[in-house]
């Protein structure tokens, strides 16, 4: 955002928050109540809908805010909603908004990975449960504050390691542990997607129903912007707001490949090249 905080100051200030600041965490109904869960869905562009289908189809869930801060395309989610069950969510482009009301329990949020964190920390310092798409953060020290926002606030916080769910993955992991191939001591993670060029990076106009400063959130506000002609989707092949495919697909070979290895310690050093 404009004048906004550097990201060493964000996590720093976040880190600080977790040690001195006091809420008061309230537990996430128990199943059989009678009461819905509430959530409020935080991007809805790509990936945020799957998030809104899955909870669409789940009869313990109320979706109670689409957040977006794209006007066009949050609306349009609200009327997915409606016309599916008669029920229209609040559009929102500002998620601290949902954060302030009692009847959210939860968070899901698909937004670019710059904003993953904040939107965890602020969730759970809400007393909200978070379930943020992968990767978790966009930095180690990003993660660092999640993990201490967890323990403090006595939260949920998931990672979208969705592939932990797909009955095919499960089946192999099994199979290999149980030495269907024999003893397994190394794993590669391949991932190669057919793309289209991103173009050169440039200051390339924003869509005029995106709230580019709320967009930007924690990374700094660039003069000129730094964007690419897809904005909504190459914003990953940028530093300040993605990760590359190393974090937008990384995440689900690195998992499989330590899942099938059977590796619970996290590594103690990293190799990059080429």
């Amino acid at each position: 955002m404009k004048q906004s905080w550097t990201r060493r100051q964000f996590v720093g200030a976040s880190l600080g928050t977790l040690v001195s600041a006091v809420a008061v965490p309230k537990l996430l109904r128990a199943e059989g109540s009678n009461e819905k869960i509430g959530i409020a869905i935080i991007g809805v562009r790509g990936r945020g809908g799957e998030h809104i289908d899955a909870f669409l189809a789940d009869p313990r869930v109320q979706i109670l805010y689409i957040v977006d801060a794209d006007e066009k395309i949050g609306q349009g989610r609200v009327e997915q909603i409606a016309k599916a069950k008669g029920f229209r969510p609040k559009f929102i482009r500002d998620f601290r908004q949902a954060l302030d009301d009692p009847a959210v329990d939860a968070i899901s949020t698909a937004t670019p990975n710059h904003w993953h964190a904040l939107c965890g920390v602020w969730a759970m310092q809400a007393g909200k449960d978070a379930y943020i798409e992968k990767p978790i953060c966009h930095n180690v020290a990003e993660g660092a504050a999640l993990v201490a926002a967890a323990k403090k606030y006595k939260r949920i916080c998931q990672v979208g390691t969705q592939c932990r769910s797909n009955p095919a993955i499960q089946n192999a992991v099994e199979f290999i542990r149980s030495g269907g191939i024999g003893e397994v001591k190394f794993a590669r993670g391949l991932c190669y997607k057919r793309r289209k060029s991103i173009g050169p990076k440039g200051d390339y106009p924003i869509p005029p129903e995106v709230d580019f400063n709320l967009w930007s959130g924690p990374a700094p506000y660039t003069t000129p912007r730094c964007t690419r002609p897809n904005f909504h989707y190459d914003w990953h092949w940028q530093r300040l707001y993605g990760n590359g495919d190393l974090g937008n697909q990384g995440p689900h070979q690195t998992d499989i490949a330590r899942w099938g290895l059977g590796i619970h310690s996290h590594p103690i050093s990293v190799v990059s090249y080429g």
